[in-house]
């Protein structure tokens, strides 16, 4: 390593959140206030939610909530913009919605962070965040990479500033690892292509989010001949609540009133919220869902078939197939389906930042939960020796509210920090 090339920030992730970052940095050179950032990401090359580009499905956001519009509705870098780009603004505009086709709202997104390949380095895994100067106070960090194979010797950065923002991965039931037949609902739209040719005939899905929802939907209406299990711990899918006074819980001002609260009014505003987003799922999907089941129980041709206040208790590979044993709780019956896929639209785990900090994770500050302590700038608090920066990005839900992994804020949150990272580096 050239030990003078020491960015001012390395990016971890580039994903929506560090890609506005790099746009809200952009757009403050472009001012005169320039900094260097490169950004490591782990994908050959950008991709967001690919397994669930599902013809037709549509955003749970408007596309004013887009990369910058919230922070500068004039940027270059808007949903409007590209969509110009695209010749598609007017027919976009006839289609009376706010909110896009998500291969569309992808499709922007890939567009925006095409503008920075200069900045971003694909194949890249950071392994691991160190200090630089040993014991003594912490200057900057050395961020190793491990670029293409496992094989490869990773290669370090030296950077003044580390912004995290390495997002979710896919949350799987206990035991049932992924295979060929097992699949997480990320890797929908992939699973079902290996084994389209082999013409399935019987899928099961675990979940009762919107995830869940649309590959129950994708399945049924992509398979004509084939039956599609649905299980659920409750009664069903539970709709989303997006009413107009709710959604202020996403607004700006919101994050200030949570990060002040105490913890015990934090934990109550996600109770009574989390039905904005954890397992819940838009009213038109549950409606049409909903009118399937019933037809086919009018018609006899039933092939949805929706497993309530179930669990599966057994996953059996039987050659290509699998055999799976569902529990009705109320009384312990079951009932077992051979499937040829089966799809857990489980969720997904944050990754935890510390896990990356290596000698660094000692000087680090943890709240009552054992949770790194970020201050309002989303900064990771330290002792005093710690002079650089370690930012946090989708991880601290727990002290700033419920939009902290969500797009919603996205704009807004990137401007935030590249303010306070400019003016930390002038």
């Amino acid at each position: 390593m050239d030990a003078d090339a020491v960015l001012d920030i390395a990016g971890v992730g580039f994903g929506p959140a560090n890609l506005a970052l790099a746009i809200a940095l952009d757009e403050m050179d472009s001012a005169g206030r320039a900094v260097t950032a490169r950004f490591f990401e782990a994908q050959e090359r950008f991709g967001w939610h690919r397994g669930m580009l599902i013809e037709g499905a549509t955003m749970q956001v408007p596309f004013l909530k887009d990369l910058v519009t919230m922070r500068n509705p004039t940027s270059r870098f808007s949903f409007l913009s590209f969509l110009h780009t695209r010749g598609r603004i007017v027919d976009f505009a006839n289609t009376k919605t706010f909110f896009p086709l998500r291969t569309e709202f992808h499709e922007y997104l890939a567009w925006a962070a095409e503008q920075f390949e200069n900045r971003v380095s694909y194949r890249s895994e950071v392994i691991g965040i160190r200090s630089a100067t040993g014991p003594g106070d912490v200057e900057a960090v050395d961020v190793s990479v491990r670029v293409g194979g496992r094989d490869e010797a990773p290669r370090t950065h030296r950077a003044r500033n580390v912004v995290i923002a390495a997002g979710g991965r896919p949350r799987m039931p206990e035991g049932l690892p992924e295979s060929e037949r097992i699949w997480h609902s990320s890797r929908l739209l992939d699973g079902v292509q290996a084994i389209a040719g082999s013409k399935p005939s019987s899928f099961v899905v675990l979940g009762s989010g919107q995830s869940a929802a649309e590959a129950v939907d994708y399945l049924h209406c992509e398979f004509t001949d084939a039956q599609v299990h649905s299980v659920h711990s409750r009664y069903g899918y539970s709709v989303a609540d997006d009413s107009s006074f709710t959604n202020s819980i996403f607004n700006p001002v919101a994050v200030d009133h949570h990060f002040a609260a105490s913890e015990s009014v934090r934990r109550s505003l996600h109770a009574y919220h989390a039905n904005t987003n954890y397992s819940v799922v838009d009213e038109g999907l549950i409606r049409r869902l909903y009118q399937t089941s019933y037809l086919e129980s009018v018609t006899g041709r039933r092939r949805l078939h929706v497993h309530k206040v179930s669990r599966l208790v057994e996953v059996t590979p039987v050659g290509e197939r699998l055999r799976i044993v569902i529990e009705f709780l109320p009384d312990g019956s079951t009932t077992t389906v051979e499937a040829d896929a089966l799809v857990c639209a489980t969720g997904y785990l944050r990754a935890d930042p510390a896990s990356l900090l290596g000698d660094l994770l000692p000087r680090c500050r943890r709240d009552g939960q054992g949770r790194l302590l970020l201050d309002r700038n989303r900064r990771v608090a330290t002792d005093e020796s710690v002079k650089c920066g370690i930012y946090v990005l989708g991880y601290g839900e727990h002290s700033h509210g419920l939009s902290e992994t969500l797009l919603s804020l996205t704009a807004v949150r990137a401007g935030e920090l590249a303010e306070v990272l400019t003016k930390e580096l002038v």
